[in-house]
């Protein structure tokens, strides 16, 4: 591609009407337009190089027509784009596919360096005075001690928990060996950044870049085979070596840094591991029958090697660093009782410690710990630690030796980073949780009492029996915390958490099934009203009474937030979210009761997605409590964690969050609008779902809706080893998930699942000023309405249309256009805005970069989707293959492009 970008085109004098709908234009930075211009550049120039003829021109060719397109009212120059790639061959129209995905790989890379950029740029520049309390957990803190004073704000950071959990929702779409590609590249781009380097090494790297690029053009976008459950383990972990080994420690640096002003790295520190990590991949089985017990098991090992093998390594360096001589930095009594203890654990290894440090203790003692946590890896019993706990006081007595002899830096630097870490990951990394559906709990059951009344079950019942013995061997071999958690999807009544006490029994016997902490999950709409009826029940069994006892009244609860917003759309969805979260958090207040409320939150907005913090802060008075858990899935991993840079500013902004929820200016705030406005909540929630129900329940919607998206083909993406869907025909949404529910909508341009309803309830409400005040007091509606805007902004309606023709149904494209333009309407209104992202200009400018991009790609799926399609004309075996490979091409490209799956 050419180093012209969309960016350089003119800006409209004024925005038409038609064009409203459009994102609004963005300055884009100098840097990163610089950015951009060369990698597209060096992809225009390996198109060249590539040898098929005329490649380079058709990409430009089709490319200018797209950016055009995009401020052309007439759809003149969009109807010439079409027919330009109506005119490539199939082996022409892959190629072009593939060139645009590259191409959104690249921008998306210069995207997040410039972000880095910025990010490093702000750094110091603005006092904690003058924050906002999102910015960071210093000022939070510093916000909150103003209301509550500075002892109670400390005493709440102490209580401070942020929980994400890694999930394997197939919601990437990214092969592993492209990603690793888009690193090499990053890496290559940051260094472009040194002022220190001419023009000589500049030109090296100029060679390196095209050199990856190449790479990059070459490697196959689609994966040949669906990734394993193991492979996806192998996935998360590799974000834990790039990435979340030591975010979670530059966090709790910053934070302690700023709590300790001058006396930094010189007393105890004050900043707690407030952060602990979740993760489902490897033990989530609901409807994903390639998730065993025996995976479980192999998921839980390789975690724990990996945390030890990291800790032993890390262990060593501060050990080795360490060379602190006795007469000048004395041991402890503690300390020499410690060495002591370890001599008879092992003289041998004593004795080389000894032998390597003469003189040494504090070095000798931490070298001895090093090669106990490598024991712990290996399993040798006679070394290795008995738990995190374990390892956590011996580094403790080290630390208190060093600050009794006056070497605090060395008590409180590195050595303190290494505390960090144990408590943060214990020795398991992540606490492993299991999830089923409740339906084989009752299956499996009845199959026990009569194996004859269960003909086809679901899950083999000894299967699911055999997943309570892993998780009773995993917590043998890791620890409880290892593995405690099970979660009940579609949870209906207390029954369905007895159930799997019950399975636990007797898979093991009395009295020796694990621990368990059994989780509801409330995730449909009957499931969110009927949930504190069935909390209340939960309380009389006799499992979870005993678990109350030993852990202090502490439960845990799931939202789901896809179910929902599939039954009864976005709008309800969001409201009947808010009510259910404040209703569970009266009960847990009644019931005396440490409640914590884990949000099963997707990337698409339609699946709870957008930002984090504005949602926490969102929430109702006492739901949030000081503890935040969420799912992290599919590209939202990478995205907020893939760059350490950027999952540092996303751990600061969630977990001041999560502190000043529990604010009384905001708390106060939320209650008073939520009463101020329930009327409003009332009208939206009716009329939305009613406008919701009027199109999915309309005769046929289904099958037309299958399509007009590419829905059953995103089952041939290979992206997960989850089933697309639980089983049932596309007769039925029912069974559908909510994730190729959600990326279907998003890959015919028309994003659905995250606005569809508004429109014609706040056309219902048509109150213009009680709108726009409703949007500034009312925290829970201003969250509403800009994630719909951004929603609004990823849409194309002349697009959309062209997918909506494909179904012969114009009574529910119709229905579908019109309250797309209803909607864009009032949201425009209500904010006060010309274009779409008026006001948002780091995702305005995104949109702005990429849209014609994806425009084009959406016109490559759209002739792949015609062909087959099309009932007239026999495709044979090879043409049908070749059509989906083209529009499994698209797929990713559009997904790389929009940034968003599921």
């Amino acid at each position: 591609m050419s180093e012209v970008d969309p960016t350089s085109a003119p800006a409209p004098s004024a925005p038409a009407a038609e064009s409203s709908r459009g994102a609004a234009r963005h300055e884009i930075p100098e840097a990163m337009r610089r950015d951009v211009r060369l990698l597209g550049g060096l992809l225009g120039e390996v198109l060249r190089e590539y040898g098929r003829p005329g490649l380079y021109e058709d990409v430009e060719r089709l490319r200018a027509l797209a950016i055009a397109a995009l401020e052309e009212p007439g759809g003149e120059q969009l109807a010439a784009a079409a027919e330009v790639v109506e005119s490539f061959t199939t082996e022409r129209a892959e190629e072009v596919a593939r060139a645009f995905t590259c191409y959104f790989h690249l921008t998306n890379l210069a995207e997040e360096l410039h972000r880095v950029r910025t990010l490093r740029a702000r750094e110091g520049e603005v006092s904690l005075t003058e924050q906002r309390p999102s910015d960071s957990v210093a000022a939070a803190l510093t916000h909150l001690a103003a209301e509550v004073g500075e002892e109670e704000a400390r005493r709440r950071l102490a209580g401070l928990r942020f929980h994400p959990v890694l999930t394997a929702h197939p919601t990437e779409a990214r092969r592993n060996a492209v990603a690793s590609s888009i690193r090499r590249i990053t890496e290559l781009m940051s260094e472009r950044d040194d002022p220190r380097w001419g023009p000589g090494a500049l030109e090296e790297n100029r060679r390196q870049l095209l050199a990856e690029i190449d790479n990059l053009w070459r490697t196959a976008q689609l994966r040949p085979s669906n990734p394993s459950p193991l492979d996806e383990v192998r996935t998360s972990l590799a974000v834990f070596d790039t990435s979340l080994f030591d975010v979670f420690t530059r966090v709790y640096r910053r934070l302690d840094d700023w709590l300790l002003g001058e006396d930094r790295g010189r007393r105890a520190p004050l900043a707690p591991a407030f952060a602990r990590l979740g993760t489902w991949i490897g033990g989530d089985r609901d409807g994903n029958p390639n998730v065993t017990a025996t995976i479980t098991r192999q998921a839980a090992a390789q975690a724990s090697d990996r945390i030890l093998t990291a800790l032993e390594r890390v262990a060593r360096e501060v050990a080795l660093e360490l060379t602190l001589d006795d007469r000048f930095t004395p041991p402890s009594a503690d300390l020499t009782a410690l060495w002591a203890r370890q001599r008879q654990l092992s003289p041998e290894l004593a004795a080389q410690a000894a032998a390597h440090s003469p003189g040494e203790t504090h070095r000798q003692v931490l070298l001895v710990v090093a090669e106990r946590v490598a024991a712990t890896r290996r399993r040798d019993a006679d070394l290795a630690y008995a738990g995190a706990d374990d390892l956590r006081a011996d580094l403790g007595v080290v630390q208190d030796s060093l600050a009794a002899a006056g070497a605090t830096r060395a008590a409180y630097g590195n050595l303190q980073e290494l505390i960090w870490r144990v408590e943060t990951f214990g020795f398991n990394l992540s606490e492993l949780e299991v999830r089923q559906h409740s339906k084989v709990h009752a299956q499996t059951l009845a199959w026990l009492d009569d194996p004859a009344s269960v003909t086809a079950p679901a899950v083999p019942p000894e299967e699911v029996l055999e997943t309570f013995r892993a998780i009773a061997a995993v917590q043998a071999r890791h620890g409880v915390e290892a593995c405690r958690r099970y979660i009940v999807s579609f949870t209906k009544s207390a029954q369905h958490l007895a159930d799997v006490y019950t399975l636990a029994e007797r898979a093991l016997g009395p009295g020796q099934a694990p621990v368990l902490d059994v989780i509801p999950l409330f995730e449909t709409f009957e499931d969110l009203q009927a949930a504190p009826r069935i909390l209340d029940e939960m309380l009389g069994l006799p499992w979870v009474q005993r678990r109350l006892e030993q852990t202090g009244r502490k439960v845990e609860i799931m939202l789901g937030y896809s179910d929902s917003a599939k039954d009864v759309g976005p709008v309800s969805a969001t409201l009947a979210l808010y009510e259910a979260q404040q209703r569970i958090a009266e009960w847990a207040e009644a019931n005396d009761i440490r409640l914590t409320q884990f949000h099963g939150r997707g990337g698409a907005l339609g699946r709870g997605g957008g930002p984090a913090n504005r949602a926490i802060l969102a929430q109702p008075p006492h739901s949030v409590d000081l503890r935040f858990k969420v799912t992290e899935q599919g590209e939202v991993i990478n995205a907020r964690y893939g760059n350490p840079d950027i999952a540092v500013r996303h751990i600061e902004q969630v977990a001041a969050a999560t502190l000043m929820a529990s604010a009384p200016s905001t708390e106060r705030r939320n209650a008073e609008a939520a009463r101020r406005y329930a009327g409003l909540a009332e009208h939206l929630d009716a009329t939305s779902r009613e406008r919701f129900f009027s199109l999915i329940h309309a005769d046929g919607f289904a099958p037309w809706f299958a399509e007009v998206t590419p829905q059953e083909e995103i089952g041939l993406l290979a992206i997960g080893s989850r089933p697309s869907r639980r089983g049932l025909s596309v007769e039925s949404l029912e069974d559908l998930r909510a994730i190729p529910w959600n990326f279907a909508w998003t890959q015919a341009r028309i994003n659905l699942t995250g606005w569809y309803g508004l429109g014609s309830a706040l056309e219902e409400v048509d109150d213009l000023d009680l709108l726009r005040t409703a949007y500034a007091e009312w925290p829970l509606f201003g969250t509403m309405i800009d994630n719909v805007e951004m929603s609004l902004a990823k849409t194309d309606p002349r697009i959309a249309r062209s997918y909506l023709e494909l179904g012969d149904r114009p009574d529910l494209a119709e229905q579908v256009l019109a309250e797309l333009d209803l909607t864009t309407k009032w949201v425009l209104a209500i904010t006060d805005h010309v274009r779409l992202l008026e006001g948002h200009r780091v995702l305005g400018r995104a949109v702005q970069l990429r849209n014609p991009y994806v425009d084009a790609l959406s016109l490559l799926q759209l002739r792949a989707l015609r062909v087959l399609r099309d009932s007239s004309r026999e495709l044979s075996e090879t043409e049908v293959e070749d059509q989906q490979r083209l529009l499994l091409l698209t797929l990713k490209g559009v997904a790389a492009g929009l940034q968003n799956t599921g």
